[in-house]
């Protein structure tokens, strides 16, 4: 009896199938019972240093520094941040410190152009753009309307969104390319007729008859398929993100490989839609929801294969947007082979162009190797973080790809 009470302490009460998913992809059980034992993570606003002895009073704990992450602080998880004062006024975010790390991985320089391709509910997108403060631009996709005003929102409480742009996008068929001077304008079709309208500075009011649109749009059935098959619905963008003044035209044309390849983003973030196995508060939330609840989004072989579909297209297509000589970070929140190791081997067969990249700033980082070479892992053991895989290409020009990128724009111009 003796031997078996540390046993029974140290393994969570999971059922017997989430405990046969987790030995098939080389997962310890005993994470999810490090959810109460996880600090929780915020992020401090830059230019906000000298405001941690006020923030640590009013949160009424030590903001404890991550040393290996600038920027943020660990607190006691049951520190609630969402109803201080700090929060409210936008002086903290709150973000996972292995997200953090997914981000920094990207080596976000002054002047970049950044696309972040599944960008709700963005905390990531916010630290995108105060790694970029005021230059270069940011774009912001994501296929849900209410996930992407979460993500508006947030820009507009850190005063984030000036150099921003966010469309209502499916990320695995999104082609716009970031506004630089240099790339020259096609016409293009949107709902249907050519418009010519310029457009003017956002504003959050809209037109009697663009709400009529939008909740026609949202009550129809087939409206997911619509967002497939239609253009990019432009969300918000910022006073100095290069839309003012623009005509449509001339900022929905589709790129293609050989313009995306020369003028495409500088840096692109593909955090792919995903199980969250690897979250483990999110986890422990079906202990309310229900286990069954859990065979269904976490288990389900046909919901799964979809998703690694969906992750193999969102970072084909990311990569597609990249400018060679660029920089991808893929990520998820899931530990399993198949939605990380195994969507990248996929990945680089089809893409010689790819080649993964090693994350110089992860030799001090509390992770460990993922089961490829410079991919890597961050869990409640190792890095006393949520679950979160990392793996950094770089899109290298290569003599084959300029000569298909010749090719191409050869025969556009034909």
């Amino acid at each position: 009896m003796a031997d078996s009470t540390p046993e029974q302490s140290s393994t969570p009460p999971l059922p017997r199938a989430f405990l046969d998913f987790l030995e098939e992809n080389g997962i310890d059980p005993s994470i999810y019972v490090k959810g109460d034992a996880i600090p929780r993570y915020i992020r401090l606003k830059p230019g906000c240093e000298n405001l941690v002895p006020e923030i640590e009073t009013e949160l009424g704990c030590e903001l404890e520094r991550v040393d290996w992450l600038p920027g943020f602080y660990a607190v006691p998880p049951h520190i609630k941040i969402a109803s201080s004062e700090a929060y409210k006024s936008g002086k903290i975010y709150g973000m996972d410190a292995a997200s953090g790390a997914a981000v920094l991985a990207l080596d976000v320089s002054e002047g970049d152009h950044v696309l972040d391709l599944c960008a709700a509910p963005g905390a990531k997108l916010c630290m995108l753009s105060d790694l970029l403060g005021n230059s270069g631009s940011l774009t912001g996709v994501d296929v849900s309307r209410d996930r992407l005003a979460a993500c508006r929102t947030m820009l507009r409480k850190y005063t984030l969104g000036d150099h921003c742009r966010l469309f209502i996008a499916d990320g695995t068929s999104f082609s716009l390319l970031p506004l630089r001077p240099s790339v020259n304008v096609k016409s293009c079709v949107i709902n249907g007729a050519g418009v010519a309208s310029i457009f003017g500075e956002w504003t959050s009011k809209r037109s009697y008859k663009d709400r009529k649109n939008a909740v026609k749009l949202k009550n129809s059935i087939g409206s997911q398929l619509a967002l497939v098959t239609s253009e990019p619905e432009l969300f918000f963008y910022g006073k100095n993100s290069g839309v003012v003044g623009l005509q449509r035209s001339e900022l929905f044309f589709v790129a293609d490989n050989a313009e995306a390849s020369n003028f495409g983003y500088d840096k692109v973030l593909v955090d792919a839609e995903c199980t969250h196995d690897g979250s483990v508060k999110h986890i422990q939330k079906f202990e309310y929801w229900g286990w069954k609840t859990l065979d269904h989004r976490v288990l389900d072989a046909k919901r799964t294969n979809s998703l690694l579909h969906l992750q193999l297209q969102l970072l084909t297509n990311g990569f597609r947007l990249l400018k060679a000589g660029g920089t991808l970070v893929y990520s998820t929140c899931s530990l399993t082979f198949a939605q990380n190791e195994d969507v990248v081997e996929q990945f680089l067969k089809e893409n010689h162009s790819a080649e993964l990249q090693g994350v110089d700033a992860a030799k001090n980082w509390p992770c460990r190797s993922g089961r490829i070479p410079h991919t890597l892992r961050f869990d409640p053991n190792t890095s006393q973080t949520s679950g979160l895989f990392v793996a950094k290409f770089i899109k290298i020009h290569s003599k084959n790809a300029k000569e298909m990128n010749q090719l191409e724009k050869f025969t556009c111009i034909a």
